[in-house]
């Protein structure tokens, strides 16, 4: 099979490395973290990055250019939105959240491009052949 010019075939990879990193973060904010606040925004976040891995991988079995813009979305907004809160309560920098609404906004158009993919395919990606 010859790969389609949008394809990344480390999609599932990526994912799988930002869910690992998303238990770990909850799990230090759960564990090491004693501020409540810090506390409630850290594991926010993690939920987050968790949801969005299930729609990253989700997106990254739909081929085309809607597919692929969903996935780098979904990357992009989870590093934007959430890592800036895990900076910020983590590493201390105040101005990381600077960044967090334009993480929002791509983790939206990850999900309307995940739409829009989804309308380009007669067949549904996890449907058996």
């Amino acid at each position: 099979m010859i790969p389609h010019k949008y394809s990344f075939s480390g999609w599932v990879v990526v994912a799988a490395l930002l869910g690992l990193l998303g238990v770990a973060l909850g799990a230090v904010a759960a564990h090491a973290v004693s501020d409540p606040k810090a506390v409630a925004a850290i594991e926010k976040a993690a939920l987050y990055q968790l949801i969005h891995v299930l729609a990253l991988m989700f997106a990254s079995k739909y081929e085309g250019r809607f597919g692929a813009l969903s996935c780098w979305f979904f990357l992009i907004g989870i590093t934007l939105f959430c890592g800036s809160i895990d900076v910020k309560y983590l590493l201390g920098f105040q101005g990381a959240t600077s960044v967090a609404p334009l993480g929002g906004i791509c983790l939206m158009l990850g999900w309307i491009f995940l739409g829009v993919s989804s309308l380009h395919h007669k067949k549904h990606p996890f449907h058996p052949s």
